[in-house]
């Protein structure tokens, strides 16, 4: 994969070593230019691949991944090198949009990037634009937002709800920790709702009104989602009052300066690939699910143990719960399953609020809250203590994945502790979690 990536950003950055100072064209034909260097689209397209480098390893994707090794051919990208200006122009024009799409040079190579990277993850990208599309639209018309910024997400995160930036940004709309608390995400070592989809997203359609009704002006607002709005408003005071995002453009940070085209290029491309010769096969959403309140603490364990439903299935479709743990008597939270084992879950839900509940009496969960998280679980301050450390015993049906998850730590750390060597351990068993 490292040098599938250092290939493409050689061919990339060769194809826009050819780009001088570009004229751009808004919606009513005037022209100016703008100049921009090739780190600006670099920037954003690497975070692209980093983030659905990490989706294809998730639960449902590796179960179709030979699906994708078949969707769609090549992208010819000389092919679309012959395309003239003109007809990306007026394709750009007939979309039915709220915010300008601008054309100029950067936004083409965006658009001829994402037409190259996304050639053969299509069928994945139209699969999860699905899944997420009710969400999506319930958020952001309740706060007034274009539903064409839906496509922001597949900026900001490719879609994958686990996305986590070098900079700590989280989810889906890649929340940092500030902004999520802003706007009411909890993040803490127990619950991390930067990564619910629901919560976030309406977080991310709240932000973004927003910003619009400080900026009066969708492109400021998405770039200001982008670097903050104190970063527009110092681009803004230096470009002697301009409001314009292009002629705000060399003032504003370089990310920032390839976020605009890269939105306009994914929306482009979500619109317009089978004009491109790009095939996806039809993927059947694999998550059909529902979702429903608790009100008492509850263990992943149980829940597996009584729907049979796999641990990592069930932590791909609860991504915001950081210890497979909900801490369902000291807030407002949710579970959500797929849809035909809701029934049986309901079912057994007495059960395991009891066995649950059983569970954190004699073993609470311990982890270590995170710096200045927003709320930490009452039970965070419990622990179960032994001589010179913390320890554990084991229980039925544990394993040592479980129980390194238990107390935020990883497998190999846990091993190392207690010197073990394989993955076998015994009922009973006396393990130490902390030194």
């Amino acid at each position: 994969m490292g040098n599938m990536k250092l290939k493409l950003n050689r061919i990339f950055m060769f194809c826009l070593a050819l780009l001088a100072p570009c004229a751009v064209w808004g919606q009513s034909g005037e022209s100016r230019q703008v100049d921009y260097t090739p780190s600006e689209v670099e920037l954003i397209t690497n975070r692209y691949v980093d983030s659905y480098d990490s989706l294809i390893n998730t639960f449902y994707l590796r179960r179709i991944a030979k699906h994708r090794l078949i969707s769609n051919r090549e992208f010819d990208v000389e092919e679309f090198d012959a395309i003239p200006d003109s007809v990306l122009i007026a394709r750009l024009r007939a979309l039915h949009t709220v915010i300008p799409m601008t054309f100029n040079k950067e936004v083409r190579a965006h658009i001829r990037f994402y037409l190259r990277y996304i050639a053969r993850r299509i069928d994945v990208m139209m699969m999860l634009s699905e899944y997420y599309r009710p969400t999506f639209e319930d958020a952001l018309s309740r706060y007034g937002v274009p539903e064409e910024l839906k496509n922001l997400a597949i900026v900001e995160s490719a879609l994958n709800p686990k996305a986590t930036s070098r900079a700590g940004a989280a989810g889906l709309w890649q929340f940092i920790y500030s902004t999520g608390r802003d706007y009411d995400l909890e993040v803490n070592s127990v619950v991390d709702e930067r990564r619910d989809p629901y919560k976030s997203s309406v977080a991310a359609a709240h932000f973004l009104s927003r910003l619009h009704r400080v900026f009066g002006d969708w492109t400021l607002a998405i770039a200001a989602y982008n670097c903050g709005p104190g970063s527009i408003s110092k681009a803004i005071a230096r470009s002697g009052g301009k409001r314009d995002f292009w002629e705000l453009y060399p003032y504003l940070p370089r990310e920032t300066r390839g976020y605009i085209p890269a939105f306009i290029a994914v929306t482009y491309v979500m619109n317009y690939y089978p004009q491109h010769g790009i095939r996806p096969v039809k993927l059947e959403v694999p998550m059909h699910t529902d979702t429903v309140g608790l009100h008492h603490d509850v263990l992943f364990h149980y829940v597996e143990e009584f729907t049979k439903i796999s641990d990592e299935e069930l932590r791909t479709l609860n991504p915001q719960y950081r210890a497979d743990y909900i801490p369902a008597s000291t807030g407002n939270y949710a579970i959500c399953l797929p849809s035909n084992k809701m029934a049986l879950f309901i079912s057994h839900l007495d059960t395991i609020y009891a066995r649950s509940q059983d569970s954190l009496s004699r073993r609470p969960i311990t982890v270590e809250p995170d710096k200045g998280s927003v709320r930490s679980s009452k039970k965070d301050k419990k622990s179960n203590k032994g001589g010179g450390g913390r320890y554990h015993t084991v229980k039925k049906g544990e394993t040592l994945s479980s129980i390194a998850r238990q107390y935020g730590i990883s497998l190999s750390q846990l091993k190392k502790m207690n010197g073990i060597k394989k993955d076998k351990i015994t009922v009973g068993q006396r393990l130490k979690v902390r030194g």
